[in-house]
């Protein structure tokens, strides 16, 4: 049975909302985006914004430019190093050599 309470199932500011309690919208512009796949995006701005030069395309993600003959390139993506490859940049052949070297006669000595 009903309580007769009128806002039961509502949350404070439900109902409906219109121009008339919002205000008026600004004035919008929509811009033509295109990334290197051919997708085309068209953000819609406030008219009086700053447009940016670039945008993330929403299908693959990468950025969009406003030429479609020229749309910005995809951002390189550098492979996965392991931490072996990164102690291989820092040292020689020679270096390594002679730190097993000395990592040899150390446990050797010591055991």
């Amino acid at each position: 049975m009903a309580s007769g309470n009128a806002i039961r199932g509502s949350r404070v500011g439900a109902g409906p909302m219109g121009e008339a309690e919002r205000g008026e919208t600004a004035p919008r512009i929509w811009i033509s985006f295109y990334c290197c796949n051919g997708h085309e995006t068209k953000p819609s701005f406030a008219s009086e914004a700053q447009i940016p030069d670039t945008w993330d395309c929403p299908r693959c993600g990468f950025p969009a430019g406003p030429d479609p003959e020229n749309p910005p390139a995809p951002p390189r993506t550098e492979p996965y190093k392991t931490h072996l490859a990164y102690v291989r940049e820092r040292r020689s052949d020679e270096d390594g050599e002679a730190i097993l070297a000395e990592a040899l006669a150390k446990l050797r000595g010591e055991a």
